[in-house]
């Protein structure tokens, strides 16, 4: 889904993309995954931010509960613009110049958002027609040259 910048920078917009990038098939409890959700209001500092209280297992959460922007200080739009920057591949410090935020901050929420992409990154999955090359590597075996083999001799070779 392509997303347009001017767009998330308005909060009600962030919150918007978040809610439908988190739950396509509408709001699911986080805690037991009930679609038997029903609104409970807004939070008192980010009115955009929006409550909820879960049916089955009485649990309140908000849209942000459990996600890498839940319990920090910085509004959601600053997250989705450090994101968008980190995209364009601007430093930490430029990034702070840029959304006036301290340095600090930057620093932990691109760190946050890093570990987050390669939390979700696919597993590689091969299909059809695939070729490896054949590699002969010395450098693990640093001190122990009985556990090289000789060029062109096989594991299941005995000599």
């Amino acid at each position: 889904m392509l997303v347009n910048m001017l767009g998330i920078t308005d909060d009600a917009k962030c919150y918007e993309m978040v809610r439908h990038l988190r739950w396509p098939d509408g709001v699911h409890c986080p805690h037991c995954d009930s679609p038997r959700v029903v609104k409970q209001g807004r939070d008192d500092t980010e009115p955009q931010r929006q409550r909820y209280e879960c049916r089955p297992c009485g649990r309140r959460f908000d849209d942000l509960t459990e996600t890498i922007f839940a319990g920090h200080h910085q509004p959601l739009r600053a997250w989705v613009l450090v994101l968008y920057f980190l995209g364009l591949n601007l430093s930490n410090e430029q990034i702070a110049k840029e959304l006036d935020l301290d340095p600090d901050d930057v620093q932990r929420m691109a760190t946050l958002l890093r570990e987050g992409v390669v939390l979700r990154k696919p597993e590689a999955t091969l299909s059809g027609e695939v070729e490896c090359d054949e590699v002969y590597v010395v450098a693990g075996h640093k001190g122990h040259p009985e556990a090289v083999r000789k060029k062109g001799e096989r594991a299941g070779d005995v000599g």
